[in-house]
């Protein structure tokens, strides 16, 4: 389920605050400008470390606004047992791993332009997640995916 206010079949970071994927869901917030300023572009709260349940919502709802998307970078330690491949909408998004423990994962859109958005872990709090998404998708924010997991205690995805 998207925000109802985004614009459909927009090529850019949609303008509206932070909805859920599907009912029940995690929940994603991206950056409301274009500009693309700050270390991330957004923030994504799943519900669990089932990256084979969580991801292809998450794909889907991006690929709503970006697009097709091609590959998809995220930390191995993180997540049970990840797929190497997901199809979303017909599509192919490769999945790769790295021991990188940085939460966050990387979301590709064709050969050159990448999207980072911060990972919440399942267990935080409602309170904690939403300031760690507000603070991640601020136009300028300087701070790391670990700084702001730090700062809103919302504890860390690796």
């Amino acid at each position: 389920m998207t925000d109802p206010d985004a614009p459909t079949g927009s090529r850019h970071l949609p303008t509206g605050s932070h909805w859920r994927i599907r009912p029940g869901g995690a929940l994603l917030r991206l950056e409301t400008t274009a500009s693309r300023e700050g270390r991330l572009d957004g923030a994504w709260w799943p519900r669990s470390r089932d990256i084979g349940a969580e991801l292809p919502a998450l794909l889907s709802a991006l690929t709503d606004h970006l697009g097709p998307l091609t590959r998809v970078g995220l930390d191995a330690a993180a997540w049970e047992e990840l797929p190497r491949r997901v199809v979303v909408d017909g599509m192919v998004v490769h999945v790769d791993s790295f021991p990188v423990g940085d939460d966050t994962v990387l979301i590709t859109r064709g050969a050159e332009d990448h999207f980072a958005l911060l990972v919440i872990p399942p267990d935080a709090t409602p309170e904690a997640a939403h300031a760690a998404m507000a603070q991640a998708v601020l136009a300028d924010n300087p701070s790391t995916a670990e700084q702001i997991l730090i700062d809103t205690g919302s504890g860390s995805a690796s």
